[in-house]
């Protein structure tokens, strides 16, 4: 596949109610076009950001992540984003990505907001994530993720970065600015899917999801509101690009220790 069809869906998010919310998000998926392929949901799009997943989070076998793969077979369309996950007494914010033949592909955030106190909740994940996909490889990060640009160097020959969030109003400019930097600096694709409305924290959230191309042009971009938007990812003219300006090639050569 040359061209991803994809659909960025900015919502509100019942909060704490995981079948409230896949009753939203389904309304939205049958109302897309069938050309689509991709559907990002935002961050804990089950719940709204949770400190308490106790309450909330669920096993790899429970609803949320069966409904992902139900949608993702019903509509031929990989589904993702993020949910609250238990294993053994442990929590994880991880993304799962929903393949239409059942697969699952899935990361553990790796950079807990520790102004938040979601470090002392949720387990940290380990290492990145590279996701094939209708011929793109793809680079998943979960909100706070975003503020790292070394963890999202592209060192793998992604194609695209998809980062799902719950990013606040108050610093929605540092939003908008890194997701069209991590585009820049690692010239490929990225997509960002945020969410709208107030949490239970009265914490105001005002959308912002968006895509860029490899030179951070804007292909798609959602203001402060309930929101679908769809925006197509061209393969052929990311890799003509980067033949064309081979930016990559000249990076800094280092390690991680």
């Amino acid at each position: 596949m040359k061209t991803l069809h994809t659909a960025l869906l900015q919502t509100n998010l019942h909060w704490h109610n995981p079948a409230e919310n896949q009753f939203v998000f389904e309304q939205l998926i049958a109302k897309l076009p069938k050309a689509v392929s991709l559907i990002i949901l935002p961050e804990m799009w089950a719940t709204g950001f949770t400190m308490t997943p106790a309450e909330v989070a669920e096993p790899m076998s429970g609803s949320s992540v069966a409904w992902m793969q139900y949608m993702a077979k019903q509509h031929n369309a990989a589904v993702c984003g993020s949910l609250a996950i238990k294993e053994k007494d442990v929590f994880y914010n991880r993304f799962i990505f929903a393949h239409p033949n059942g697969k699952l592909d899935t990361y553990d955030k790796a950079h807990p907001y520790t102004s938040s106190g979601e470090a002392r909740v949720y387990k940290a994940g380990v290492e990145s994530v590279l996701i094939d996909y209708a011929g793109f490889r793809i680079r998943p990060l979960v909100c706070y993720d975003l503020r790292f640009p070394v963890f999202a160097r592209n060192t793998d020959h992604y194609d695209l970065l998809i980062c799902v969030a719950n990013w606040p109003e108050a610093r929605i400019q540092a939003w908008n600015t890194l997701l069209r930097a991590r585009a820049i600096e690692n010239m490929a694709f990225s997509a960002g899917v945020n969410r709208v409305g107030k949490d239970s924290y009265r914490l105001q959230y005002s959308g912002a999801s968006a895509a860029y191309n490899a030179l951070g042009d804007e292909l798609a971009f959602a203001e402060a509101s309930e929101s679908v938007v769809l925006v197509e990812f061209d393969k052929k003219e990311l890799y003509n690009l980067r033949e064309k300006l081979p930016f990559l090639e000249d990076r800094d050569d280092f390690t991680l220790t």
